[in-house]
């Protein structure tokens, strides 16, 4: 005969088993299932946008490009597109993958959700701009409809990521604006920079090392196969060709106004006096707002009262306080000096 208190603990033993494995909500199984079913979604949205990305840039691809981008073997990359296919999300015609009407309505519904996330992280936090793209991959996946319609009331409903990506409206239309790569920019042209390709990131973290950002003015001093010099805010720039493609332009019209030359708040000597004339936009969020907060705004006269020994930080003289900014602080900040009597 079995011991009662014995077979009391063999119940107790698996009843605690099968709470750990199938509890609603958190066992194991149920959560192996929704990990299982979160991966699945990941590689369908990321496939998805993958296409799109390619629609917009008028290339084919193939499920060799799709390999690559999911960085999964070819055998896995082909159960992912049999499975978008049994979705209605794609068709294959040879070696051509293409999105359907439903595919693109989703792709641009992850599209849209990145890159609200990136104008957030841009705008309202000190993330580095390197680290912007990582970070919206991870939530884009996480972001229903409804929050991100609530994120982009938040924003302002904003029209494009900051690296001058369009953004799509909650209705799926997006806004395509026209440019030329910079290395097809002719010597002697003025252009503002309207795209930085943020991938793939070792060559972004080069453009933007070098202060680069939508919205700057740009004017083009030489143009080979082997450089492309150029002015931008006042500072002369080098690149090769190959990363002067990942920039996009669009030239001055006849009509539209060049900006005049400046120089930056750090170049101003000590005692010296300037007016400000703009914020770089490549300050942003809260530094920004800081900024303004200074007083730091068109029209305002500013002088440079102090420096440390290594001539980083600098005192300026503002409205009758003194601030402290460091060099990275302004270089973003344009000026024209005040020539003394």
């Amino acid at each position: 005969m079995i011991d009662p208190i014995y077979a009391l603990i063999i119940f107790f033993a698996v009843l605690i088993v099968v709470l750990v494995l199938f509890f609603p909500g958190k066992g194991i199984i149920t959560r192996w299932k929704k990990i299982k079913s979160q991966t699945s979604r990941v590689l369908i949205e990321d496939a998805l946008k993958h296409l799109y990305d390619c629609e917009f840039k008028n290339l084919d691809c193939s499920l060799n490009s799709l390999t690559g981008n999911l960085t999964l073997r070819a055998d896995q990359t082909a159960s992912v597109i049999s499975n978008l296919e049994s979705m209605g999300l794609v068709t294959s015609t040879g070696n051509k993958i293409s999105l359907t009407s439903e595919g693109r309505s989703y792709a641009l519904r992850v599209v849209r959700i990145h890159r609200l996330w990136e104008r957030y992280l841009a705008d309202n936090t000190s993330v580095s701009e390197t680290e912007w793209h990582t970070i919206a991959e991870e939530r884009e996946h996480e972001t229903t409809d409804e929050d991100a319609n609530r994120l982009a009331a938040r924003l302002g409903n904003p029209l494009v990521d900051p690296h001058g990506d369009p953004i799509p409206n909650a209705d799926g239309e997006i806004l395509v604006k026209q440019g030329i790569t910079l290395n097809n920019l002719e010597e002697g042209k003025y252009a503002r920079i309207i795209h930085i390709e943020d991938e793939p990131k070792e060559v972004y973290a080069q453009l933007t090392a070098q202060g680069l950002y939508p919205g700057m003015q740009i004017y083009v001093l030489q143009s080979s196969k082997g450089k492309i010099r150029f002015e931008a805010d006042g500072e002369e720039c080098v690149l090769a060709p190959v990363l002067a493609s990942n920039l996009t332009v669009v030239p001055f019209t006849e009509k539209e106004s060049v900006q005049e030359s400046f120089e930056n708040l750090s170049s101003l000597e000590t005692d010296g006096a300037a007016t400000i004339i703009g914020i770089s936009n490549a300050m942003r969020g809260q530094q920004r707002r800081r900024m303004l907060d200074f007083g730091i705004v068109p029209g305002t006269v500013v002088h440079t009262r102090l420096r440390s020994l290594k001539g980083d930080p600098a005192a300026y003289e503002v409205r009758g306080a003194l601030i402290a900014l460091r060099k990275n602080q302004s270089d973003l900040i344009h000026i024209k000096k005040i020539k003394e009597n």
